[in-house]
């Protein structure tokens, strides 16, 4: 699963990587995001500006917005039959910001490593995600999101056996845009291993309440 990410750089950084508008006053750099959180994306809906939706899928039909809690990842190899992700899927993407995603590797029954998976060359990427609109008994619609995972590369696999499905640069666009099945799940797959890396970090990052950059300072663990 993809449980925890950051998303920190300049304002200024993201309007010109991704071509959109920040928002004075909106953006706020995240070290630690996670569930149930408002977070940056760009969705289909509204692609020259940053949207913060809430993470954690609440279908549209859903009798409680508690749901969301259990959904904040959709199975690419299953997101076309799943009743909560399919409509979704179809219609409703987005892109999920990040420069960076966090996982725990477990070393035994006790204990578990946390590290930070980015680029090698510290670039932005989106991660694929799908969002949805629900409306509260007082009317009010909140917006959420979820994000695609996928099994992992060469390098995720010594870590955990899932990773979020990471969009190349030339392909975000069709992902907002294409309406065809086919080219929609050839993107569901691994990123290339070879561009990225991973290094252990703080356990600080095991509670959502830390959002510091000390979160990603490298930590050696003896093993």
């Amino acid at each position: 699963m993809c449980g925890r990410f950051s998303f920190s750089p300049l304002a200024k950084i993201i309007e010109d990587r991704f071509d959109v508008k920040v928002g004075a006053g909106q953006y706020t750099p995240r070290y630690n995001s996670a569930p149930s959180q408002d977070l940056a994306v760009i969705s289909n809906m509204n692609q020259n500006e940053l949207s913060y939706f809430k993470w954690g899928l609440i279908p549209f039909w859903a009798k409680d917005k508690s749901i969301g809690n259990k959904m904040i990842n959709a199975k690419a190899e299953t997101i076309t039959e799943k009743v909560s992700f399919k409509n979704s899927f179809k219609n409703k993407r987005c892109l999920v910001l990040s420069d960076g995603f966090y996982e725990w590797k477990k070393i035994n029954p006790k204990e578990k490593i946390p590290y930070h998976i980015k680029m090698e060359d510290d670039s932005l990427f989106a991660m694929a995600g799908i969002w949805d609109t629900w409306k509260d008994k007082e009317g009010e619609l909140i917006y959420s999101f979820a994000i695609i995972t996928t099994t992992p590369n060469e390098l995720m696999e010594n870590i955990h056996n899932r990773m979020p499905v990471i969009l190349g640069k030339k392909d975000e666009k069709a992902w907002l845009n294409e309406t065809g099945t086919d080219l929609l799940q050839s993107f569901m797959k691994p990123f290339p291993a070879k561009y990225m890396t991973a290094y252990s970090i703080s356990k600080l990052v095991n509670s959502p309440k830390n959002d510091t950059p000390e979160i990603l300072k490298p930590v050696e663990y003896s093993l």
